[in-house]
């Protein structure tokens, strides 16, 4: 028999290339943001306000770091944990910065960006039928990677009028005795929302009384504008429950770079590194060598980027306030959330038009999950010029839709 003759019976039907695939990356849809960037990318002269990554190049003196490792040869692997002078690093900057206390030897884990950290954080924590709560809206990852990871999300709704504080009442309805791990993402993607600490004080009860793990993902925590960052590892009996995950990219510009961190009691970041060093091995060494130079000498660049989003934040709220779009004052990130109710469309349908007929790009609010319906997220990491002209597009194109 010849071998194009030759038939297995398998007992499976694939009629295409995608019946080979597994059931949980076929259930997940694509990403809301990413559509509305190739509609972007098709469209001239629109202003984008959908991006969520600073404007500001990395400054040079962490570029030059980088690049004198590379003439010096710096181009091995590293520990699969990162370099120990970098965790080292990470740790004197989170004990200064936020009270938090983590051995660097045992408790620091750097990553390929902070998502990494999360997906590595949820692969070690989840099995099958574990309930992960996801306070929404929020950013697009957390339920896709949980799906990925064999457990079920599980949506918690925050709201302006609480100005999308993560609410105890919210949560405790919301937890099951399936319930295993709580995402945080505070300062929010998409709302700007902050929580304090006596905001935190309450969910960290909830957290000690149904015996959850937290994954507190604080890549936004420098880019807090009333007060300091609370970290929810800095709460009494947290640090053990809490993986805290953090990052270059948002306070120090360094979103190309992909370097990020996990924090957290030894035998959750020892099961990460497992898992690290057999899919990645290690961050980039000219990665690791950049955010080294970032955290020991490019703090004050750091505070006066964060500076410049303060004013922007300002000047983004009352625009949209003269415009008549509800909008919540953000306190965190670079995002502002307004609500686009008034003007009778779907928060896609006046994204939609938005980019096509007042050629801006904003990201519909609805890809966020629950409670991002009638809102769309505006990034105002540009610059003031590109802003106020977004306003006055934004401010035509709002009173031609209620005036029709």
């Amino acid at each position: 028999m010849q071998r194009n003759e030759l038939q297995v019976d398998t007992g499976r039907d694939r009629s295409s290339m995608s019946d080979y695939l597994v059931p949980q990356v076929r259930a997940i849809p694509p990403s809301g943001i990413r559509r509305f960037f190739d509609l972007v990318s098709a469209s001239k002269d629109v202003i984008t306000l959908g991006v969520g990554e600073p404007d500001f190049v990395t400054p040079w003196h962490v570029r030059e770091a980088c690049v004198y490792s590379l003439e010096t040869g710096k181009t091995q692997y590293t520990s699969n944990a990162g370099m120990p002078e970098l965790r080292e690093a990470i740790a004197d900057y989170l004990s200064g910065r936020f009270a938090v206390d983590y051995d660097p030897g045992s408790e620091i884990l750097v990553t390929v960006g902070a998502s990494e950290a999360i997906d590595l954080a949820l692969r070690a924590l989840v099995s099958a039928g574990d309930e992960i709560l996801v306070p929404e809206p929020c950013y697009i990852s957390y339920s896709p990677i949980t799906a990925l990871s064999g457990g079920t999300p599980v949506g918690v709704e925050t709201y302006a009028k609480d100005q999308f504080k993560l609410t105890a009442e919210s949560l405790e309805a919301a937890i099951t005795p399936r319930s295993k791990v709580l995402i945080l993402c505070y300062p929010s993607n998409p709302t700007g929302g902050i929580m304090t600490r006596e905001d935190w004080l309450p969910i960290a009860q909830l957290v000690e009384k149904h015996d959850l793990i937290v994954i507190a993902d604080e890549i936004y925590a420098e880019l807090t504008y009333s007060g300091r960052h609370v970290s929810f590892a800095s709460l009494p009996g947290m640090k053990d429950r809490t993986i805290t995950v953090n990052g270059f990219s948002k306070a120090f510009a360094m979103t190309g770079w992909r370097m990020g961190y996990a924090c957290g009691h030894p035998e959750l970041i020892a099961a990460m590194l497992k898992i690290h060093q057999y899919t990645i091995m290690c961050a980039p060494v000219m990665g690791q060598v950049a955010a080294l130079e970032a955290l020991t000498s490019g703090i004050g660049e750091m505070e006066r980027m964060v500076e410049s989003y303060n004013q922007r934040r300002r000047l983004v709220v009352h625009g949209f306030k003269e415009i008549g779009l509800d909008c919540h004052e953000p306190h965190g990130a670079f995002y502002a959330f307004p609500s686009v109710a008034s003007t009778g469309l779907t928060s896609e349908e006046f994204a939609e038009r938005l980019l096509m007929e007042g050629r801006v790009a904003a990201v519909p609010g609805g890809v966020f999950g629950k409670g991002g319906e009638s809102f769309i997220r505006c990034s105002y990491a540009t610059s003031v010029a590109q802003l106020t002209e977004a306003l006055d597009r934004i401010g035509n194109f709002v009173h031609r839709i209620k005036m029709s």
